[in-house]
C-alpha cells in the first residue's frame, strides 16, 4: 500500500496511563489505583446523568436526535448566546479538528505557545499548515503579539500567513490563565494589524474555564461578549473535565453563525451518541455540582502547593484541576515510575519539554496518599 508521506511528520497523541496498564503491568488491583494523570473528575458525574443514563440504556440500538435542540438550548442559556452560534462534538477535540480544517491549509500558519495541549499541533499539521510557538512557557499575550506581529512583516517577503492562533485558557499543561481583560486586549491588538477579510480564527479553548470561574471571576471569558465584539474568535468547552463527563465524550463549539456553518460541513451525522447527548443535557441541569466540585479541587490543591514550598519545589499557579510542579536534581520520568509502581497515576511532562509533573488534584483520601508518596520521594 502506498501511504500518505505527510503523515510521517505528524506525532501520535500519547495519553495519559490507563488503570488496566498498572493492572497487567504490576498486578495491581483496581482499588489499589489512583488515576490523577488525566485531569478528570475524581468525584464522577452529577447524580442526576447517572440516574438519567440508568433510565434510558434500552435506547442504545436508536439513533439520537441529530439536531441536539436540547443540549444547544441548555448551553445557549448557560451562556447567554443562540443555538445557532453552537456546535455539538465528540469531545471538545472534534472542535478543534473542525476548526482547523476549516482555515488552514498548506501555505498557511498556525500559532501555538510553547508549552500546550499537543493535539493544535497535530491538527494543523494535518492541514499541512506551518506550525510557529512562542518562546514562553506561560501563556503570555504580549509573545504571541510579537509573533503575530513579525509574521505580518515577513508576509511581505513571502512568509506563510497565520491564519489560526490557539490560546488555551487555563492553559494546560501547566494550568496558568491571564485575566479576561488582557486576552480580549490580544485579540483587539490582532485585529487592528490585520485587515478584515484577513483576520485569523482565533480559538479559546476553554476547557478548564470553570475552574477559573470558581478561584477568579476576573479570569473568566464569556462566549457572549467574545460573540458581542469579534466575528473571528471560536470558544471550545468541554463536559470532560468539570462536569466528570470524560468517557461520554462530549464538547462543542460557540461562534459567530458563518463560522459555526463551515464547522457544519466537516461534522458527520449523529456524532454524539442517545447516552451523551443525555448526559450532557442532565449536567447542565445540575451547575451546583459543578460548583462544588470546584471549591473542593482548589481546597485540596492548597494542600500540594504547602507541600511543594515546604520541599522547595517550584509549581506553576494554576486555575485548574490538576497542579504542575517543577522538578530539579532528578528526572521527572524517574519519579512518575516511582509512583506508578505504587499505584498512583500523574503526568510526566517530558514529552511537553518540561522537566515536571502534572497532578490531578484528587479526592482528600486520595490526596492523602499521594502527599504521603510524594513526601517520601521528593
Amino acid at each position: 500500500m502506498n501511504f500518505n508521506s505527510e503523515l510521517q511528520d505528524v506525532p501520535p497523541y500519547e495519553p495519559g496511563k490507563p488503570l488496566e496498564l498498572l493492572i497487567r503491568e504490576y498486578g495491581l488491583r483496581p482499588e489499589e489505583i489512583i488515576k490523577l494523570g488525566s485531569n478528570e473528575n475524581p468525584y464522577g458525574a452529577s447524580p442526576l446523568v447517572m440516574e438519567a443514563i440508568a433510565e434510558e440504556l434500552h435506547r442504545v440500538s436508536q439513533y439520537p436526535d441529530d439536531s441536539y435542540a436540547d443540549l444547544k438550548q441548555g448551553l445557549a442559556r448557560k451562556y447567554g448566546v443562540i443555538p445557532e452560534n453552537i456546535i455539538p462534538a465528540c469531545g471538545s477535540d472534534q472542535v478543534l479538528e473542525f476548526a482547523a480544517r476549516t482555515v488552514l491549509r498548506p501555505g498557511t500558519a498556525v500559532l501555538l505557545n510553547r508549552a500546550t495541549f499537543a493535539m493544535y499541533r497535530i491538527y494543523s499539521q494535518l492541514c499541512g499548515a506551518q506550525v510557529m510557538v512562542t518562546d514562553t512557557i506561560e501563556h503570555r499575550m504580549d509573545a504571541f503579539y510579537e509573533l503575530y506581529a513579525r509574521n505580518a512583516e515577513q508576509q511581505k517577503t513571502g512568509a506563510a500567513p497565520i491564519r489560526m492562533i490557539f490560546l488555551c485558557v487555563p492553559c494546560n499543561p501547566i494550568g496558568d490563565c491571564p485575566p479576561a481583560t488582557e486576552v480580549f486586549a490580544f485579540i483587539r491588538r490582532i485585529n487592528a494589524l490585520t485587515s478584515q477579510a484577513e483576520t485569523p480564527m482565533i480559538l479559546v479553548d476553554a476547557a478548564y474555564m470553570d475552574f477559573a470561574r470558581v478561584r477568579d471571576t476576573q479570569r473568566e471569558i464569556k462566549p457572549a461578549e467574545l460573540l458581542a465584539e469579534f466575528s473571528n474568535v471560536l470558544y471550545t468547552g468541554t463536559f470532560s473535565k468539570s462536569y466528570g463527563l470524560g468517557g461520554m465524550r462530549v464538547g462543542y463549539g460557540i461562534g459567530p453563525e458563518e463560522m459555526i456553518g463551515w464547522m457544519y460541513r466537516l461534522r458527520s451525522p449523529f456524532n454524539l451518541t442517545n447516552l451523551t447527548y443525555l448526559a450532557a443535557v442532565k449536567a447542565l441541569q445540575d451547575e451546583s455540582f459543578v460548583q462544588k466540585c470546584g471549591q473542593s479541587n482548589f481546597s485540596e490543591m492548597r494542600r500540594y502547593e504547602e507541600l511543594f514550598q515546604k520541599l522547595g519545589y517550584d509549581y506553576f499557579d494554576s486555575y485548574t484541576n490538576f497542579i504542575t510542579v517543577k522538578i530539579h536534581n532528578r528526572s521527572a520520568r524517574e519519579i512518575c515510575d516511582n509512583l506508578l509502581r505504587k499505584g498512583i497515576i500523574v503526568r510526566d511532562l517530558t514529552s511537553y519539554g518540561l522537566e515536571a509533573l502534572r497532578i490531578t488534584i484528587g479526592r482528600p483520601e486520595q490526596n492523602d496518599r499521594v502527599l504521603a508518596e510524594l513526601s517520601a520521594i521528593l
